[in-house]
């Protein structure tokens, strides 16, 4: 018999609502409209607390005082940041119009949180360079997915074979934030790693096939469209986890993809014994990425479809960190 770990669904919750109740409801129209499952944690995560906030009174006995009690206490007491307020902000209308059908009005005695004007943290390429030869492994690969194409870390878990065109130097990220999918850059010192990697996890997937083991997770209703893709070598995650779990949707075991805290918490590690200072994490490879590719002189627009900004103005802070000097300027000490 199988043995797998169920993941910890989103809104699992003792008390309010329960699986039948209020927050079952506001999973199934999180659902409906094919929402990640990182957004959906997080909204009946939000909705969770507003109710625990308002000591459990139900949603339709309250309305906009009671929302705008709820956020700004977020900002005051709890010192959150402006963008997790306006995360707690969006659940609580999801809350209201998609699930109650109640419409808010506008909320207009709200305290909101400062919004921070943080600088990235960008390293060097010789600090790069001393982060990664401390990792090794998948994590030295996915590290170098991160810094070589500009990948968020949950874009790199995402990968499957089928998205990869080494031959062209290319990889499709699908779904990225925003839902939008993008094509970005493979760096040519990688493609023999990955190669080398493919080759070993074929020889993985097809002895989980000879045993009859479980295929992978697939996104929103292809696993019902299309029941055998699961188990087809193009679905295959590239980093895929060690476990099963259940599948968040019927429960059926499944094989998900390496658990992004593990990455987290390899890296960090690896920032340490690197001997730097500055707080780097897996994000920080997203920001050299664009940092130094504006040093190498590549055009704004071209680093932004890279990321997948929407907005250039996004992509141009990454000019401000840039390794120049502040804003470029040459300091009058320097000259002779």
């Amino acid at each position: 018999m199988l043995s797998f770990r169920r993941r910890a669904g989103a809104g699992e919750f003792s008390g309010v609502g329960g699986e039948g109740g209020l927050l079952a409801a506001a999973r199934e129209q999180i659902r409906t409209r094919h929402m990640s499952y990182r957004t959906e944690k997080t909204y009946l995560h939000w909705m969770h607390r507003f109710i625990l906030f308002h000591e459990r009174r139900h949603p339709r006995e309250m309305g906009g005082p009671e929302v705008e009690a709820f956020l700004t206490h977020l900002a005051v007491a709890r010192k959150v940041s402006a963008s997790t307020q306006n995360q707690a902000l969006q659940a609580v209308l999801f809350l209201y119009r998609r699930v109650l059908g109640i419409e808010l009005p506008w909320l207009t005695n709200v305290t909101r949180a400062p919004r921070s004007r943080h600088l990235p943290v960008v390293l060097t390429r010789a600090e790069v360079a001393r982060v990664m030869a401390e990792l090794e492994g998948n994590y030295w690969l996915i590290a170098g997915l991160l810094y070589g194409s500009g990948l968020r870390l949950s874009e790199a878990l995402r990968l499957r074979v089928k998205d990869l065109a080494l031959d062209r130097g290319e990889m499709l990220v699908r779904d990225g934030k925003g839902g939008k999918d993008r094509v970005t850059v493979v760096a040519a010192q990688l493609v023999p790693a990955l190669r080398g990697h493919l080759g070993r996890l074929r020889a993985w997937f097809e002895n989980e096939r000879r045993q009859g083991r479980p295929g992978v997770s697939l996104p929103g209703a292809l696993a019902r469209k299309y029941p055998e893709a699961s188990r087809q070598w193009g679905w295959q995650y590239l980093f895929p986890s060690a476990t099963l779990c259940a599948d968040l949707l019927d429960g059926r075991p499944v094989r998900h993809h390496l658990h992004d805290k593990s990455v987290q918490r390899t890296v960090q590690a690896a920032v340490r014994k690197a001997g730097l200072t500055q707080p780097a994490s897996c994000h920080t490879f997203r920001h050299c990425f664009a940092t130094h590719l504006l040093e190498d002189g590549y055009d704004i627009r071209t680093v932004q479809e890279l990321l997948g900004h929407s907005d250039v103005k996004t992509t141009m802070i990454y000019t401000h960190v840039m390794g120049k000097g502040a804003k470029g300027v040459k300091s009058p000490l320097d000259r002779g």
